[in-house]
């Protein structure tokens, strides 16, 4: 099996939390598969680790606890998010571009009748594949993976997949933006409006002013984030909430403050500061609905 590389090597990343997470007996989810993600691929290289120490301690410490913290936050609200559209919204479409190692077809208690669409890379569905086939995981709902590349025209792809465009779909685009420049974050979010019929969601995180967060100034200092950081663009210039709101979508935006307390897990003293733990104020969740007026608000 190939390694993984590049942007789909930080779903990895991402996956190790998600173990972490779960293995706490306070745990905000638990995904029982994540492990088995982190165990099937190299760690992070021990010299870049080492190289951390160069880096002062409240800053490293910082970082890792914010970034830590986020993950967590945003997998559980998420896991919300969609476990509401399909419950109490009926909905029975669901698709997730730039799935990574996301498990949801096998741990959350989908209704009948869900379909549920990931689209990736074909390497790293290869990989994911394989590490679930070898854990003997079933998915919980009707599960199709979507090879394709994201910046090529991944809507035939999901189209010949058995998408339909006429029928409300729940979107989750969890930690892609980031990843993309300004043109190319709008020009993925106008596909999805695009394939969206009345009363579709979409949810993603609404970060304001990425490129300045105390958080990702901390990633880009240390070397085992090098590779990492050098991908972050930052993805839409402006807060998601208000992009949104322009096209088509009726936003809500979710505070990450106010989340965090919800589930009993506060940021700690001095978030978005040096030493505390990172984290953006102005960070939050978005989850909106597409142009009916008729439907309610999320």
């Amino acid at each position: 099996m190939g390694e993984l590389r590049g942007v789909a090597a930080t779903a990895l990343g991402v996956a190790r939390i998600r173990a972490a997470e779960s293995a706490r007996a306070d745990r905000l989810f638990d995904d029982p598969y994540a492990a088995a993600f982190a165990a099937a691929a190299p760690s992070p290289a021990a010299d870049a680790r080492a190289a951390d120490a160069e880096v002062p301690a409240a800053h490293r410490e910082a970082f890792y606890r914010g970034m830590f913290r986020h993950i967590v936050l945003r997998t559980r609200f998420f896991d919300d998010y969609l476990t509401a559209a399909a419950g109490e919204h009926t909905i029975r479409q669901v698709v997730v571009p730039a799935a990574g190692l996301d498990t949801r077809a096998y741990r959350l208690p989908w209704p009948d009748g869900v379909r549920l669409y990931e689209v990736d890379l074909p390497e790293v569905l290869a990989f994911k594949e394989r590490v679930l086939a070898e854990q003997g995981a079933r998915p919980r709902c009707a599960r199709t993976a979507v090879a394709a590349d994201l910046r090529t025209d991944w809507p035939t792809a999901l189209r010949a997949a058995g998408f339909a465009p006429d029928e409300p779909t729940a979107w989750l685009v969890e930690g892609l933006l980031v990843y993309l420049s300004a043109a190319e974050a709008a020009r993925l979010l106008t596909t999805i409006g695009e394939r969206s019929a009345p009363g579709s969601r979409l949810a993603l995180p609404g970060s304001r002013d990425f490129r300045d967060s105390p958080m990702m100034a901390g990633g880009r200092a240390l070397p085992s984030m090098r590779a990492v950081s050098a991908l972050w663009q930052g993805g839409l210039d402006e807060p998601a909430d208000d992009w949104l709101g322009r096209h088509g979508w009726r936003p809500r935006t979710y505070a990450r403050e106010t989340v965090a307390a919800s589930y009993g897990r506060a940021l700690g003293e001095g978030a978005g500061e040096a030493g505390g733990d990172g984290a953006d104020g102005r960070a939050a969740f978005v989850v909106a609905v597409r142009g009916d007026r008729g439907t309610p608000a999320p």
